[in-house]
């Protein structure tokens, strides 16, 4: 019954026994904890240095000091409401995955779902959406009630209230406020059972504690248990090992294909280092160029015609002299068409200036940045010039060695790690042992998310990270543990990978003309083999044109807006670069189709690893 001004009224008071909260679930009356406080100003960017510190295994790491190497200055990250262009066209995802399902269009986020700081962005990932209804749920329920127009203090005992329909709301209102602070908090990269096993470990590490305190047994008991059922933690510092003996390096992965003996040996300590790192032919020119480091479109080309093809030593070494770290040296191919150290120079080049931008300054460590730009330019060392798939049909050496799983990528991995054993090489030798580890494992994590399979994974890992930061927690992307800092990093590597449709047209081109050769290498390959010619690979029956606006649509657009949304503004000239390139391919496909064209169909390959 509700009275004359329609809110919940004189109903008989409910019995503890009907009351929801005699159930065993005793669900906590939580409030929905906000994570950062709303005295903060919203133009500000980021948190700065009071987040919680984190361990790369193990999430928040509650000893170590705002001081520490690993600690970020400011972790956290504003995502900025992020209007449409107005001509700009948005990418496939915003269209319905159904025909009998609204369009995701529909499910903009007004007032009762989010902050005004959002305006209309519109959800389109499950999660997000999920979190999205449930706020409008809440809504409705508060406004049904009319307990926004009242005074109520939740976290009350709800039994303590008179009308019973009240008592109800604001039950429901609490349980509500709980499922979202659990969602909210739930890292998107991991599946729903993390949960419960995040929990269980928690609950194990507490227990073992206890154990490990009461005995000597005791101690060896828990020890045992946390070796053995538990993922080994690295919370403490280790001291370096001494130099590697030089028979460790007679070990079987010493022979891993690809890694030839340093042609210089002199200490770099010793020798007399060229101004670019390398002996340029034309070093006035080279100064020339190299002065677009922090430029996106840097004239990669020129670049590597200047160095006398060392456009990865330039770039590193310009790259790590305005970031203060050491340098490696390349390791690729001159032969490979498009996979060669001028696509790894300009994917270094890139990630640099991705990690420059406005949107991301202080929130990255110093170690974070090293490991970036040294997977930058290892991700394709020793490229062979063909795809996953290639090696794995021809039951490759790489592919039996790497069981058929992203079979270059840990390729890559194995040489770049194994050319750090060579004299003189290892640019990181001065680092703690603690430090090394958690720099291999960021580096491994991020060549790995380059296998181009993996790409709808990512960027579906990355859209439902923004979208549901954005609709929870003031749009504030806290970036406090490692699941979410990788992440961000592991796709600004993969769109430095895929950057080529986003730089000038007359780039663009050269690398659309450079992939081609590549692929139609192979397509050759296969053919001598009485193989099937994979897609994109067969001179004789291909659109290039055709192919790189399929690319643009249903890849790299994708991608680059949701990148684009997670440092918005920052990304949105390059987004209208590659609005305009994609025209100018539009607009040089043959208007005659001829039956020997590729379809609109773009397969997803493992061409750009």
């Amino acid at each position: 019954m509700q009275s004359r001004s329609g809110s919940p009224c004189d109903s008989p008071r409910m019995s503890p026994r009907d009351s929801p909260h005699s159930s065993p679930r005793h669900s906590p009356m939580l409030f929905r904890k906000l994570l950062m406080t709303r005295s903060i100003a919203l133009q500000r960017r980021f948190t700065l240095a009071h987040t919680p510190c984190f361990d790369v295994e193990n999430g928040l790491s509650v000893g170590r000091s705002p001081l520490d190497c690993q600690t970020s200055p400011g972790s956290g990250l504003v995502l900025q409401a992020n209007y449409p262009h107005s001509q700009r066209r948005e990418s496939f995802l915003y269209r319905s995955d159904s025909d009998f399902d609204l369009s995701p269009k529909t499910m903009s986020r007004n007032s009762s779902t989010a902050s005004d700081l959002h305006g209309e962005d519109m959800i389109v990932t499950p999660f997000a959406q999920v979190l999205a209804s449930l706020r409008t749920v809440r809504s409705n329920v508060a406004a049904l009630t009319h307990l926004q127009d009242r005074v109520v203090v939740l976290g009350k005992n709800p039994s303590t209230f008179t009308c019973v329909p009240l008592q109800l709301a604001v039950e429901t209102l609490e349980e509500l406020d709980w499922c979202l602070d659990q969602l909210e908090t739930l890292q998107t990269r991991n599946s729903v059972s993390e949960m419960a096993s995040n929990k269980f470990k928690r609950m194990l590490n507490r227990e073992l504690t206890q154990l490990s305190e009461t005995s000597r047994s005791g101690n060896q008991v828990s020890e045992f248990i946390a070796n053995t059922f538990l993922e080994k933690q690295h919370d403490v510092e280790i001291l370096s090992p001494p130099i590697k003996e030089k028979e460790k390096k007679k070990r079987p992965m010493s022979q891993i294909s690809g890694v030839k003996k340093a042609t210089q040996s002199p200490s770099l300590a010793n020798a007399c280092i060229p101004r670019f790192g390398v002996k340029a032919p034309n070093e006035s020119m080279l100064g020339k160029e190299i002065e677009d480091i922090n430029r996106w479109g840097l004239d990669i080309f020129k670049i590597a015609e200047y160095s006398g093809n060392r456009p990865l030593t330039v770039v590193m070494y310009s790259v790590f002299q305005v970031r203060a770290f050491l340098i490696p040296c390349d390791h690729y191919h001159a032969d490979v068409a498009y996979h060669n150290n001028i696509h790894a120079a300009d994917v270094v080049q890139s990630t640099h200036v991705l990690l420059s931008t406005p949107a991301l300054e202080a929130v990255f460590t110093d170690l974070e940045i090293m490991a970036t730009l040294f997977a930058s330019a290892i991700h394709d060392v020793d490229h062979p010039g063909v795809t996953n798939q290639f090696l794995i049909d021809t039951s490759s050496e790489l592919a039996v060695m790497y069981n058929d799983t992203s079979v270059l990528e840990n390729h890559h991995l194995a040489v770049g790690f194994k050319l750090l054993q060579e004299d003189n090489c290892d640019i990181f030798q001065n680092l703690s042992k603690k430090l090394r580890d958690s720099l291999r494992k960021m580096v491994i994590d991020m060549v790995l998310a380059t296998d181009m399979s993996k790409h709808m994974n990512f960027l579906a890992g990355m859209k439902t990270m923004v979208e549901t930061k954005k609709v929870t927690s003031l749009g504030v992307l806290l970036l406090d543990n490692y699941s979410d800092r990788i992440q961000v990093l592991q796709n600004m590597v993969h769109c430095a990978d895929l950057s080529n449709p986003t730089k000038p047209l007359e780039l663009y081109r050269q690398w659309t003309d450079r992939i081609t050769v590549e692929f139609f290498t192979q397509g050759d390959r296969e053919r001598d083999k009485g193989m099937e010619i994979s897609a994109m690979c067969d001179k004789h029956n291909a659109s290039i044109e055709k192919n790189q606006v399929g690319f643009i649509d249903f890849i790299v657009h994708p991608l680059w807006e949701t990148w684009a949304d997670l440092v918005h503004p920052d990304a949105q000239d390059i987004l209208d670069t590659l609005e305009d390139n994609r025209e100018w391919y539009q607009s040089m496909i043959p208007r005659s189709p001829s039956p020997t064209c590729l379809t609109n169909t773009f397969y997803i390959t493992d061409h750009a690893t």
